[in-house]
């Protein structure tokens, strides 16, 4: 869950690698993996992979640095929580373009939205040890371009109405532009992942998957796990966007293009850098 910090911004030290300044400082293989995490697993592939859907979404540095301004809070640009809810007649009315993310207990939701915020100060992520915490839906306002929703956790521990909540939010939020489904990305896809994916489709909401905790997969495992997902995207689903999303929340790799992929699908990229950045 994600909560406004007591205390203000007092003691505060950024996290390394958090903004993009501190990334391009590494050597240039370093600095890919960290911006480009799938790029880098392209060496280790056999010969005849397609590649293509690796390098849908590729952003150039103006785009990034453009997201990442959404991403920091100022005096004019505040981001704030707004509320949480248990049901549809509690949620803020609609307001700017809405993204949301779900995933299954323990996979590690909570820490991406805390490497996320992770450069405004203001904005605390308190992550527990204790899988499925996030008990509502938290609505969290990023200045006048977009709102983030973090949901509750499916699977072990997940909240006894669950359903109910987050098909009613699915089916009802028209302000909602894309849903990030979150997989662990040392155990991949569970039950309870294709059940959500069921979900999205049946729906026809628009969702993109991310593989989370890729710091704790081996290179063998990992390439492993995203060539299965990737293949299971192409062949199993019509609403998935067709690129996977890498994310260490510990090491910031892939937050950054995270980042830009949420200003995109909000509309807060201009048409130049939108087109640039998905090859259009």
């Amino acid at each position: 869950m994600v909560l406004p910090r007591a205390g203000g911004a007092a003691g505060w030290s950024q996290p390394a690698l958090a903004a993009l300044s501190q990334v391009l400082r590494l050597e240039r293989s370093r600095r890919t993996g960290v911006m480009f995490p799938l790029q880098r697993l392209e060496r280790h592939l056999a010969p005849g992979v397609d590649t293509a859907r690796f390098r849908l979404f590729q952003p150039g540095l103006a785009a990034l640095q453009r997201a990442e301004g959404l991403f920091r809070s100022g005096r004019h640009h505040p981001i704030e929580y707004v509320s949480s809810a248990v049901r549809m007649d509690h949620a803020p009315p609609p307001g700017p373009p809405e993204v949301c993310f779900i995933g299954r207990s323990n996979v590690g939701k909570s820490s991406l939205i805390r490497a996320l915020f992770a450069l405004s100060p203001e904005v605390e992520v308190r992550v527990s040890k204790t899988p499925g915490h996030t008990k509502k839906m938290n609505f969290f306002k990023v200045g006048k371009y977009f709102t983030l929703v973090d949901m509750p956790g499916y699977g072990y521990r997940a909240p006894q109405d669950f359903v109910e909540m987050v098909e009613a939010y699915l089916q009802e939020r028209h302000s909602l532009k894309r849903t990030f489904l979150l997989v662990d990305g040392v155990v991949g896809l569970q039950k309870t992942d294709h059940i959500a994916v069921e979900m999205l489709e049946e729906f026809g909401i628009p969702y993109v998957m991310v593989l989370t905790k890729i710091d704790r997969a081996s290179r063998g495992l990992l390439l492993k796990n995203v060539l299965e997902i990737q293949e299971f995207v192409k062949e199993k689903t019509q609403g998935c966007f067709p690129q996977l999303f890498l994310v260490s929340s510990l090491e910031f790799s892939g937050v950054h293009l995270l980042r830009c992929f949420v200003a995109h699908v909000t509309g807060n990229l201009p048409a130049a850098e939108a087109a640039e950045s998905t090859g259009s």
